[in-house]
Protein backbone atom coordinates (compact mmCIF):
# COMPACT_ATOMS: atom_id res chain seq x y z
CA UNK A 1 0.00 0.00 0.00
CA UNK A 2 1.72 3.37 -0.88
CA UNK A 3 1.11 6.84 0.58
CA UNK A 4 0.94 10.17 -1.12
CA UNK A 5 3.16 12.78 0.85
CA UNK A 6 4.23 16.36 0.98
CA UNK A 7 7.71 16.98 2.53
CA UNK A 8 8.33 20.36 3.61
CA UNK A 9 10.92 22.15 5.92
CA UNK A 10 12.49 25.21 7.30
CA UNK A 11 9.60 28.23 6.91
CA UNK A 12 10.85 30.04 9.72
CA UNK A 13 7.80 32.05 9.76
CA UNK A 14 8.12 35.27 11.47
CA UNK A 15 11.84 36.01 10.51
CA UNK A 16 13.21 39.30 10.70
CA UNK A 17 14.33 39.80 7.64
CA UNK A 18 16.98 43.06 8.68
CA UNK A 19 18.42 43.74 5.73
CA UNK A 20 14.71 44.87 4.36
CA UNK A 21 12.94 48.35 4.83
CA UNK A 22 10.66 47.62 7.66
CA UNK A 23 7.14 47.83 5.69
CA UNK A 24 8.56 45.63 3.33
CA UNK A 25 9.99 43.35 5.76
CA UNK A 26 6.41 43.19 7.29
CA UNK A 27 5.41 42.32 3.71
CA UNK A 28 7.72 38.88 3.26
CA UNK A 29 6.29 38.01 6.50
CA UNK A 30 2.96 38.04 5.63
CA UNK A 31 4.20 36.34 2.26
CA UNK A 32 5.56 33.34 4.28
CA UNK A 33 2.15 32.93 6.09
CA UNK A 34 0.89 32.83 2.53
CA UNK A 35 3.08 29.54 1.83
CA UNK A 36 0.99 27.95 3.82
CA UNK A 37 -1.86 28.86 1.80
CA UNK A 38 0.26 27.33 -1.06
CA UNK A 39 0.82 23.76 0.55
CA UNK A 40 -2.98 23.23 1.01
CA UNK A 41 -3.42 24.50 -2.68
CA UNK A 42 -0.61 21.87 -3.95
CA UNK A 43 -1.96 19.00 -1.27
CA UNK A 44 -5.05 19.41 -2.69
CA UNK A 45 -4.41 19.14 -6.43
CA UNK A 46 -2.05 16.76 -5.93
CA UNK A 47 -4.25 14.28 -3.38
CA UNK A 48 -1.48 14.41 -0.46
CA UNK A 49 -2.09 11.83 2.12
CA UNK A 50 0.65 12.70 4.54
CA UNK A 51 2.17 15.92 4.94
CA UNK A 52 5.93 15.98 7.21
CA UNK A 53 6.86 19.18 8.44
CA UNK A 54 10.35 18.16 9.02
CA UNK A 55 11.21 21.87 11.69
CA UNK A 56 11.88 25.02 12.13
CA UNK A 57 8.40 25.90 10.41
CA UNK A 58 9.10 29.20 12.95
CA UNK A 59 11.65 31.08 13.39
CA UNK A 60 12.19 30.94 17.08
CA UNK A 61 10.13 30.08 19.95
CA UNK A 62 7.92 32.78 19.23
CA UNK A 63 5.23 33.89 16.90
CA UNK A 64 3.15 36.66 15.95
CA UNK A 65 -1.02 35.98 16.66
CA UNK A 66 -1.31 36.06 12.53
CA UNK A 67 1.02 33.30 12.48
CA UNK A 68 -0.86 31.15 14.82
CA UNK A 69 -4.38 31.96 13.47
CA UNK A 70 -3.07 31.03 9.86
CA UNK A 71 -1.36 27.79 10.86
CA UNK A 72 -4.55 26.67 12.81
CA UNK A 73 -6.57 27.64 9.66
CA UNK A 74 -4.24 26.42 6.92
CA UNK A 75 -3.84 22.87 8.81
CA UNK A 76 -7.51 22.47 9.53
CA UNK A 77 -8.23 23.13 5.90
CA UNK A 78 -5.96 19.66 4.90
CA UNK A 79 -7.50 16.93 4.21
CA UNK A 80 -4.84 14.99 4.86
CA UNK A 81 -2.79 13.68 7.87
CA UNK A 82 0.34 16.68 9.35
CA UNK A 83 3.28 15.30 11.34
CA UNK A 84 5.40 18.18 13.02
CA UNK A 85 8.65 17.51 13.58
CA UNK A 86 10.02 20.94 15.57
CA UNK A 87 13.12 21.78 14.99
CA UNK A 88 16.74 24.25 16.34
CA UNK A 89 14.34 27.09 15.83
CA UNK A 90 10.83 26.23 16.69
CA UNK A 91 12.00 24.08 19.53
CA UNK A 92 9.03 22.40 21.41
CA UNK A 93 9.19 23.93 25.01
CA UNK A 94 6.24 25.34 27.62
CA UNK A 95 6.03 28.78 25.51
CA UNK A 96 6.14 27.24 22.34
CA UNK A 97 2.89 27.74 20.15
CA UNK A 98 3.26 23.73 20.26
CA UNK A 99 2.43 23.66 23.66
CA UNK A 100 -0.16 25.93 23.66
CA UNK A 101 -2.57 26.35 20.69
CA UNK A 102 -5.41 23.75 20.03
CA UNK A 103 -4.23 21.84 16.78
CA UNK A 104 -6.60 20.01 15.20
CA UNK A 105 -7.33 16.46 15.10
CA UNK A 106 -5.05 15.94 12.03
CA UNK A 107 -2.12 17.31 13.25
CA UNK A 108 0.54 15.64 15.42
CA UNK A 109 3.46 16.95 17.19
CA UNK A 110 6.92 15.41 18.15
CA UNK A 111 7.32 16.59 21.92
CA UNK A 112 10.35 15.08 23.00
CA UNK A 113 13.87 13.95 21.64
CA UNK A 114 13.20 10.35 21.68
CA UNK A 115 12.28 8.74 18.80
CA UNK A 116 8.48 7.54 18.75
CA UNK A 117 5.90 6.72 16.21
CA UNK A 118 2.60 8.13 15.28
CA UNK A 119 1.02 4.95 13.31
CA UNK A 120 -1.81 5.47 10.03
CA UNK A 121 -3.04 1.89 9.57
CA UNK A 122 -5.89 3.84 7.21
CA UNK A 123 -2.78 4.87 5.24
CA UNK A 124 -0.87 2.09 5.78
CA UNK A 125 1.99 3.82 6.91
CA UNK A 126 4.32 4.22 10.19
CA UNK A 127 5.64 7.84 10.93
CA UNK A 128 9.17 7.82 13.46
CA UNK A 129 10.83 11.27 14.61
CA UNK A 130 11.41 13.02 17.43
CA UNK A 131 11.47 16.93 17.94
CA UNK A 132 14.20 19.02 19.34
CA UNK A 133 13.42 20.64 22.91
CA UNK A 134 16.36 23.42 22.70
CA UNK A 135 18.48 24.87 20.21
CA UNK A 136 20.86 21.49 20.10
CA UNK A 137 20.44 17.67 20.50
CA UNK A 138 22.32 15.32 20.44
CA UNK A 139 21.96 11.82 17.60
CA UNK A 140 18.94 10.30 17.04
CA UNK A 141 19.44 7.68 14.98
CA UNK A 142 22.21 5.90 16.43
CA UNK A 143 20.90 2.14 16.80
CA UNK A 144 17.39 2.55 15.25
CA UNK A 145 15.40 0.15 13.77
CA UNK A 146 11.81 0.57 11.92
CA UNK A 147 9.48 -1.51 13.97
CA UNK A 148 6.19 -3.26 12.19
CA UNK A 149 4.90 -3.53 8.90
CA UNK A 150 3.95 -1.12 6.28
CA UNK A 151 5.26 1.93 4.81
CA UNK A 152 7.83 2.87 7.52
CA UNK A 153 9.00 6.70 7.39
CA UNK A 154 10.77 9.37 9.52
CA UNK A 155 10.41 13.43 10.19
CA UNK A 156 13.69 14.90 11.92
CA UNK A 157 15.37 17.54 11.78
CA UNK A 158 18.87 17.07 11.44
CA UNK A 159 22.66 17.42 10.23
CA UNK A 160 23.82 14.91 7.58
CA UNK A 161 27.66 14.27 8.34
CA UNK A 162 28.16 15.84 12.47
CA UNK A 163 27.48 18.99 14.16
CA UNK A 164 25.24 19.77 17.12
CA UNK A 165 21.48 19.80 15.97
CA UNK A 166 20.91 15.69 15.75
CA UNK A 167 23.71 15.06 13.53
CA UNK A 168 23.30 11.83 11.64
CA UNK A 169 25.73 9.45 9.42
CA UNK A 170 24.35 7.62 6.33
CA UNK A 171 25.44 4.09 7.67
CA UNK A 172 22.89 5.61 10.35
CA UNK A 173 20.46 5.66 7.99
CA UNK A 174 21.09 2.52 6.08
CA UNK A 175 20.07 0.19 8.89
CA UNK A 176 17.41 2.47 10.01
CA UNK A 177 14.85 -0.02 8.29
CA UNK A 178 13.17 3.40 6.55
CA UNK A 179 11.40 3.45 3.25
CA UNK A 180 11.77 7.50 3.22
CA UNK A 181 13.64 10.37 5.93
CA UNK A 182 11.73 13.73 5.58
CA UNK A 183 14.96 15.72 6.54
CA UNK A 184 14.95 19.34 7.91
CA UNK A 185 17.86 21.95 8.01
CA UNK A 186 19.74 22.17 5.17
CA UNK A 187 18.60 25.24 3.06
CA UNK A 188 18.50 23.97 -0.34
CA UNK A 189 17.24 20.96 -1.98
CA UNK A 190 19.51 18.05 -1.68
CA UNK A 191 18.38 15.80 -4.39
CA UNK A 192 16.94 12.49 -3.51
CA UNK A 193 19.60 10.12 -2.21
CA UNK A 194 19.81 6.54 -0.56
CA UNK A 195 21.80 4.77 2.22
CA UNK A 196 21.02 0.85 2.29
CA UNK A 197 17.45 0.38 1.27
CA UNK A 198 16.25 4.12 2.75
CA UNK A 199 15.85 7.04 0.71
CA UNK A 200 16.05 10.53 1.99
CA UNK A 201 16.24 14.16 0.98
CA UNK A 202 16.47 18.07 2.30
CA UNK A 203 13.42 19.68 0.53
CA UNK A 204 15.13 23.21 1.18
CA UNK A 205 13.44 26.27 2.51
CA UNK A 206 10.02 27.07 0.28
CA UNK A 207 11.15 30.75 0.52
CA UNK A 208 14.81 31.96 0.55
CA UNK A 209 15.32 35.24 3.48
CA UNK A 210 18.47 36.28 2.08
CA UNK A 211 21.33 35.77 -0.32
CA UNK A 212 22.67 32.48 1.09
CA UNK A 213 19.20 31.31 -0.21
CA UNK A 214 19.61 31.96 -3.72
CA UNK A 215 17.27 30.21 -6.52
CA UNK A 216 14.22 28.34 -7.20
CA UNK A 217 12.87 27.14 -3.73
CA UNK A 218 9.77 24.72 -2.78
CA UNK A 219 9.04 21.07 -1.68
CA UNK A 220 8.87 17.68 -1.91
CA UNK A 221 5.61 15.64 -3.60
CA UNK A 222 5.29 12.05 -4.30
CA UNK A 223 4.39 8.43 -3.28
CA UNK A 224 5.93 6.22 -0.66
CA UNK A 225 5.63 2.69 -1.05
CA UNK A 226 7.12 -0.28 0.36
CA UNK A 227 10.94 -0.25 -1.02
CA UNK A 228 10.53 2.16 -3.67
CA UNK A 229 9.73 6.01 -3.84
CA UNK A 230 8.56 8.15 -6.40
CA UNK A 231 9.39 11.73 -5.18
CA UNK A 232 9.88 14.98 -7.05
CA UNK A 233 10.90 17.89 -5.96
CA UNK A 234 8.21 21.07 -6.44
CA UNK A 235 9.04 24.79 -6.87
CA UNK A 236 6.58 26.96 -5.11
CA UNK A 237 7.11 29.97 -7.14
CA UNK A 238 7.68 32.78 -4.48
CA UNK A 239 10.52 35.48 -4.51
CA UNK A 240 13.86 34.59 -4.99
CA UNK A 241 16.96 36.42 -3.97
CA UNK A 242 19.51 37.00 -7.35
CA UNK A 243 22.97 37.92 -7.06
CA UNK A 244 23.91 39.69 -10.17
CA UNK A 245 27.16 40.96 -11.05
CA UNK A 246 27.98 43.71 -13.87
CA UNK A 247 31.67 44.21 -15.22
CA UNK A 248 32.29 48.23 -16.08
CA UNK A 249 35.70 47.28 -17.46
CA UNK A 250 34.20 49.15 -20.73
CA UNK A 251 31.95 51.32 -19.70
CA UNK A 252 31.99 54.50 -20.46
CA UNK A 253 28.97 55.65 -17.45
CA UNK A 254 28.26 53.15 -15.34
CA UNK A 255 24.42 53.92 -15.21
CA UNK A 256 24.26 53.30 -18.71
CA UNK A 257 25.98 50.02 -18.80
CA UNK A 258 23.78 49.28 -15.88
CA UNK A 259 20.39 49.65 -17.26
CA UNK A 260 21.22 47.76 -20.45
CA UNK A 261 22.89 45.16 -18.27
CA UNK A 262 19.67 44.81 -15.87
CA UNK A 263 17.16 44.99 -18.63
CA UNK A 264 13.65 44.44 -17.34
CA UNK A 265 15.18 43.11 -14.17
CA UNK A 266 12.99 40.57 -11.98
CA UNK A 267 10.11 42.97 -10.24
CA UNK A 268 9.17 40.26 -7.98
CA UNK A 269 12.65 39.34 -6.86
CA UNK A 270 15.32 40.54 -4.21
CA UNK A 271 18.98 41.47 -5.74
CA UNK A 272 21.98 42.09 -4.90
CA UNK A 273 24.09 44.35 -7.77
CA UNK A 274 27.88 43.54 -7.67
CA UNK A 275 29.63 46.26 -9.77
CA UNK A 276 33.38 44.80 -11.27
CA UNK A 277 36.18 45.40 -13.19
CA UNK A 278 38.07 48.53 -13.65
CA UNK A 279 36.53 51.69 -13.18
CA UNK A 280 37.71 55.33 -12.87
CA UNK A 281 34.43 57.26 -13.23
CA UNK A 282 32.48 58.13 -10.44
CA UNK A 283 30.39 55.48 -8.80
CA UNK A 284 27.69 55.94 -6.17
CA UNK A 285 26.07 52.91 -5.60
CA UNK A 286 23.02 54.32 -3.51
CA UNK A 287 22.64 56.50 -6.46
CA UNK A 288 22.73 53.19 -9.46
CA UNK A 289 20.33 51.21 -6.64
CA UNK A 290 17.61 54.28 -6.96
CA UNK A 291 17.69 54.11 -10.54
CA UNK A 292 16.68 50.85 -10.69
CA UNK A 293 14.40 50.41 -7.87
CA UNK A 294 11.53 49.94 -9.76
CA UNK A 295 12.99 46.60 -11.37
CA UNK A 296 12.90 44.66 -8.24
CA UNK A 297 11.26 44.33 -4.90
CA UNK A 298 14.52 45.34 -3.36
CA UNK A 299 17.79 46.38 -4.54
CA UNK A 300 21.08 46.64 -3.00
CA UNK A 301 24.19 47.64 -4.97
CA UNK A 302 28.05 46.88 -3.80
CA UNK A 303 31.19 48.36 -5.48
CA UNK A 304 33.86 46.00 -5.98
CA UNK A 305 35.33 47.62 -9.24
CA UNK A 306 39.25 48.89 -8.63
CA UNK A 307 41.02 51.78 -10.77
CA UNK A 308 41.80 50.71 -14.34
CA UNK A 309 45.13 49.85 -15.23
CA UNK A 310 47.04 49.81 -18.65
CA UNK A 311 47.93 46.25 -19.70
CA UNK A 312 51.32 47.79 -21.24
CA UNK A 313 51.93 50.16 -18.55
CA UNK A 314 56.10 48.90 -17.75
CA UNK A 315 56.69 48.43 -21.62
CA UNK A 316 59.91 50.94 -21.02
CA UNK A 317 61.10 48.76 -18.34
CA UNK A 318 64.43 46.92 -18.52
CA UNK A 319 63.34 44.19 -16.57
CA UNK A 320 61.72 40.78 -17.28
CA UNK A 321 58.40 42.48 -17.21
CA UNK A 322 59.31 44.86 -19.88
CA UNK A 323 60.87 42.37 -21.88
CA UNK A 324 57.73 40.47 -21.73
CA UNK A 325 55.36 43.38 -22.33
CA UNK A 326 57.66 44.33 -25.58
CA UNK A 327 57.35 41.34 -27.15
CA UNK A 328 53.71 40.99 -26.40
CA UNK A 329 52.94 44.09 -27.64
CA UNK A 330 55.37 43.54 -31.32
CA UNK A 331 52.78 40.51 -31.54
CA UNK A 332 49.93 42.73 -31.04
CA UNK A 333 50.52 45.45 -33.08
CA UNK A 334 51.25 42.98 -36.23
CA UNK A 335 47.96 40.54 -35.62
CA UNK A 336 44.45 41.24 -36.91
CA UNK A 337 41.67 42.06 -35.08
CA UNK A 338 40.40 38.20 -34.39
CA UNK A 339 44.06 37.51 -32.74
CA UNK A 340 44.53 40.63 -30.67
CA UNK A 341 42.35 39.23 -27.79
CA UNK A 342 43.92 35.98 -27.46
CA UNK A 343 47.54 37.87 -27.36
CA UNK A 344 45.62 40.54 -24.92
CA UNK A 345 44.82 37.20 -22.56
CA UNK A 346 48.10 36.01 -23.22
CA UNK A 347 49.62 38.99 -21.61
CA UNK A 348 47.25 39.21 -18.80
CA UNK A 349 48.24 35.28 -18.01
CA UNK A 350 51.75 36.31 -18.03
CA UNK A 351 51.33 39.14 -15.94
CA UNK A 352 49.40 37.22 -13.29
CA UNK A 353 52.23 35.03 -13.10
CA UNK A 354 54.85 37.16 -12.75
CA UNK A 355 52.75 39.17 -9.64
CA UNK A 356 51.75 35.33 -8.39
CA UNK A 357 48.19 36.26 -8.51
CA UNK A 358 44.93 34.25 -9.88
CA UNK A 359 44.39 36.71 -12.64
CA UNK A 360 45.80 40.18 -13.68
CA UNK A 361 42.57 42.64 -14.07
CA UNK A 362 42.62 45.66 -16.04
Amino acid sequence: MSVKILHAADFHMDSAFDALPEEKAAQRRQEQRALLEKIVRLAEAESVQLVLLAGDLLDSGTSYYETQEVLLRTLSALRAQVVIAPGNHDYFCARSPYAFLEFPENVHIFKSPTLRSFAFPELGCTVWGAGFTGPLCPPLLEGFRAQGGGVQLMAIHGELGGGSYNPLQERQIAESGLDYLALGHVHAFSGFRTAGATTYAYPGCPEGRGFDETGEKGVIVGTVDKGRCDLRFVPLGGREYRILSVDLSDAETASETVLAAVGDGFPRDICRLVLTGGYDGELRPERIAELISDRFFHVTVRDETHPRRDIWAGLEEETLRGIFLRLMRQRYDEAGPEEREQILQAARYGLAAMDNREEWRP
